[in-house]
């Protein structure tokens, strides 16, 4: 069995392989694995021309993000210790892969590791998908070390530790390729966005953990796939984290998050209403209503429900919405 394969998903990126995969290349020392969701911009040909080394699983159409990590990996179970999963849109550091391999060996206990992740939009920031490790407040809501909801923070060194997180970037991370098959892999029910979140939570609640390596650190130029000012993405965050919640969380305690969620997430579609347009309200209400359609009849893609190593204690409630726009709080240092 070889070491670790760097597997990148591809749906029309051309682009994104001109511009960064040559460094992905150069400073990289695994196996680079392109698995392609059926694109019609030229990939394949540019790739076959440019860099034959990189072997190509081709899945003849567009099954998402989570579905088609899951589809290319499965071809190459077996074969690997370690899976890198990379966006085609990352500019990496040299030996940025051997150093997530490394951090994991000998932590039999930790899934997955994520690096920092750098905004290269925004330079010299942390980056929106993943920060210096990501975190789940009680309510569901994401945020970073470096990112809370959209406020990015300049990167001074300030999280360089490494140390257990809640959940790491779909950026880029390094899993475990046994466990990620063991778990199901990523929901097929979500098509993309906050899947990487929800594998996380899974394995948390079977014991294993999820960690920040301080050693190794890349650069996301992020919106390859869905723009923030696309609705469909909108409605795949609202409706993706209600999946999250149902899967991941006790009877009691998915209706004790889902009523105090229904008040703040109206909030936010009103808010996104007139402040993104009312396509993106109109997103978050199908979300619902997609939701507990798709909750009743069992999700036909098949939503994927966790098992736990202990009962589920009822946790102290907090909320990041709350530190954030009534404490004004945009900071993960002034969080306690």
């Amino acid at each position: 069995m070889k070491k670790a394969a760097i597997v990148i998903l591809n749906f029309n990126g051309k682009g994104m392989f001109k511009s960064y995969l040559p460094q992905v290349v150069h400073h990289s020392s695994y196996e680079i694995i392109v698995v392609d969701n059926g694109s019609t911009d030229g990939s394949i040909d540019y790739l076959s021309a440019h860099f034959p080394e990189i072997k190509l699983v081709l899945l003849g159409k567009n099954h998402g993000y989570s579905k088609g990590y899951n589809l290319g990996l499965a071809s190459i179970s077996g074969q690997y210790e370690y899976y890198l999963l990379l966006n085609s849109d990352v500019e990496v550091e040299q030996n940025w892969d051997r150093a997530l391999v490394r951090y994991m060996e000998g932590k039999a206990g930790v899934a997955a590791c994520q690096p920092k992740v750098l905004s290269l939009r925004q330079k010299g920031y942390f980056d929106y998908a993943g920060g210096a490790g990501g975190y789940l407040d009680s309510l569901g809501y994401p945020y970073c070390r470096g990112r809370i909801l959209h406020s990015l923070e300049k990167d001074s060194g300030q999280y360089d530790q490494s140390l257990e997180i809640d959940w790491a970037s779909g950026a880029c991370f390094c899993v475990r390729a046994a466990l990620f098959h063991d778990f199901g892999g990523f929901n097929p029910a979500y098509f993309s966005h906050m899947e990487e979140i929800e594998l996380c939570w899974r394995w948390r609640n079977s014991g294993f953990k999820i960690h920040h390596c301080k050693e190794a650190t890349v650069y996301h130029l992020g919106g390859g796939t869905l723009a923030q000012t696309n609705p469909f993405k909108t409605y795949l965050n609202f409706r993706n984290s209600l999946f999250m919640l149902y899967a991941n969380l006790t009877f009691y305690g998915f209706w004790r998050v889902f009523i105090l969620r229904l008040f703040l997430d109206a909030a936010a579609a009103i808010h996104l209403w007139f402040g993104s347009g009312p396509a993106h309200g109109k997103a978050v209400i199908i979300a619902y209503r997609d939701f507990w359609k798709q909750k009743k009849e069992k999700a036909p893609e098949g939503l994927i429900r966790a098992t736990r190593v202990s009962s589920e204690k009822k946790p102290p409630l907090f909320s990041i919405i709350f530190h954030y726009y009534l404490l004004g709080k945009r900071q993960f240092s002034a969080l306690n």
